[in-house]
Order: structure tokens, then C-alpha cells, then sequence
């Protein structure tokens, strides 16, 4: 690559960073994510978009798929941030893209968002979707036993909930021993709504709000974890992460806890888009290809 590219990939993924820090801001975001997606991975992916899962509530998904899988394929259920409350999967298109790219079938849905609804109905449609997922690997050319749920962000804490408080996944008629395991970019695990009336209002009564945090909800049972999170995120604090790695090693739970140095809260999400911000789609792969005790030929 000659210089000039370098510079200019730089200068885009500079600005991709400053603007996206604005991920909370509604409409805006719309257009930013827009110029996202332009270039992303495209070749050798099969692409289904809008596929019901949840039809009472007007809930869709897209799944993203290499071309050739053969049923053997890890799935991943991507579910984007945007503080519970701004979002849609078109947006994360390119997270979709990437993870085929690699390998994977992803499968990124909508789940309702504040004030729309409050907690813990977007638990309730990450459920769902997990469900839908499972239900269709073998048609979508993956093994049914190497489902993942990913996010970023608040994503990065429904992810984390769901492979930690079996309830969600209960509801519909499956475990977190289902799950092969879970990656969380940035998450809040131990969200705390106290002194933002929007999320006070969000996570509902507050003898609720304990009942919104995966680190208290850790137990030996729980699949294995991915957490990364940017040393320098001032949005989320590292500490959320580090604590849930720290709950999950006493509970003799496998977990990989990757901090990077001088990175904040969006960076870790758009390296999936752009490997040189660092090395997400790495650790991911490494992580989904590591054996788990569970798995048989």
C-alpha cells in the first residue's frame, strides 16, 4: 500500500471514529453508518434480509452466510449497541458482512428499543432470536452446536445476560449450555442506571435494576467468554469487563479477556469493518475455533 493510501485509510478511519462516537444520536447515526457499510465485504456472501422472527412484534432479521457453507459453520447472533435505545440491523450491515467474510453465518436482529418498550422486553427478542437461529443452522449451512451470541456496546451486555441468566433463553425452551459461547465488545455488565434518568427509566423500578447486570448472574454452568474492551473507553469503563472475567475465572468459567491499549468504546466495534484498528476479527476466530469440552464429531 503507498503512502498516500495509508494516509488517506487513515484520515477515514479517524473520522469513522470521531463520528461514530456519537452512536446514541439517533437520525444522525443513520447516515454515518451509511458511508460504514460502503466497501464492505461483499464477495462469496449470501445475504437474506428481513426474515420475521418474532411477527407479533414486527421483529426482523438479516443473516449473512458464506456462499458455500456446508452445515459445518460456526452461527453468530449479532446484537448492536446504541444505549438500548437507538439502532437498527441495516445499520450493522457491515458487521454481518465481516463476520461471513471470515467464515461465519451471522444472523443480526432488531430487538425493541426505549421508550418503545423498557427492560426487560429487549431480553425477551435477543431470546427469540437466539431461538431462531438454532432452529434454522442446518438451513443456513451451520452446526446448531456452535451458536455464539456477540454485541457491542449495550448489545455487548443483552450477549452477556443471555449466556448468564438462563431465564431469557428458558423462555424459549433453551439453556445457556446451548450456547458455545459469548463476545462482548465494550459491554456495560455492571450497568449501573443511577443518576441518568433516561436509563433509571429504562431498566424500570430499581429493585429491577440488579436483575440487568450479567455479573450477577455468574455461575459454573455459564459457555465460555470473549471480553474485549479499549483500555482508554471512557464511555463504558473497562472495569465492567474486568470484573465479569473476574466472576467468571472464580466460577471456573473459560474466559478471555482482551484489553487494548489506548483504544475507546467505538474503535473495538469498527475494527470489524476495518482489521487494522485492531485485532477484533482476530480474537474472535481464535476464540469461536478454540475446542469446547462439549463438542463431538
Amino acid at each position: 500500500m503507498s503512502v498516500h493510501h495509508r494516509n488517506a485509510w487513515r484520515r477515514v478511519a479517524t473520522r469513522a471514529i470521531a463520528l461514530l462516537a456519537t452512536l446514541g444520536c439517533g437520525g444522525c447515526a443513520g447516515g454515518l453508518f451509511g458511508a460504514v457499510n460502503v466497501g464492505a465485504p461483499a464477495d462469496g456472501i449470501a445475504i437474506e434480509h428481513g426474515i420475521a422472527f418474532a411477527a407479533d412484534r414486527g421483529l426482523a432479521l438479516d443473516v449473512y452466510r458464506p456462499a458455500d457453507a456446508r452445515g459445518d459453520a460456526p452461527l453468530v447472533v449479532f446484537f448492536y449497541g446504541g444505549s438500548w435505545q437507538n439502532g437498527s440491523r441495516a445499520r450493522y450491515a457491515f458487521a454481518g458482512r465481516a463476520l461471513a467474510d471470515r467464515g461465519a453465518v451471522a444472523v443480526v436482529p432488531d430487538y425493541r428499543l426505549y421508550p418503545a418498550v423498557r427492560f426487560p422486553a429487549f431480553m425477551e427478542d435477543a431470546a427469540d432470536a437466539v431461538a431462531w437461529a438454532r432452529t434454522n443452522a442446518a438451513r443456513l449451512g451451520a452446526d446448531p452446536r456452535r451458536v455464539f451470541v456477540m454485541g457491542h456496546s449495550a448489545g455487548g451486555q443483552i450477549a452477556a445476560l443471555l449466556a448468564t441468566d438462563g431465564r431469557w433463553l428458558a423462555r424459549a425452551d433453551l439453556a445457556t449450555a446451548d450456547l458455545a459461547g459469548a463476545i462482548a465488545l465494550s459491554g456495560p455488565h455492571d450497568v449501573r442506571p443511577e443518576g441518568y434518568p433516561d436509563l433509571e427509566d429504562l431498566f424500570g423500578p430499581r429493585e429491577t435494576w440488579p436483575q440487568a447486570r450479567p455479573v450477577n448472574f455468574v455461575d459454573a454452568g455459564d459457555p465460555p467468554f470473549l471480553l474485549v474492551h479499549g483500555a482508554a473507553d471512557d464511555t463504558v469503563w473497562p472495569a465492567h469487563s474486568e470484573e465479569l472475567a473476574r466472576r467468571l475465572r472464580a466460577a471456573g468459567v473459560p474466559v478471555q479477556l482482551r484489553l487494548y491499549t489506548d483504544v475507546g468504546h467505538v474503535r473495538p466495534l469498527l475494527a470489524l469493518r476495518w482489521p487494522r484498528l485492531g485485532p477484533v476479527l482476530d480474537d474472535t476466530f481464535g476464540f469461536i475455533a478454540a475446542p469446547r469440552a462439549d463438542q463431538r464429531p
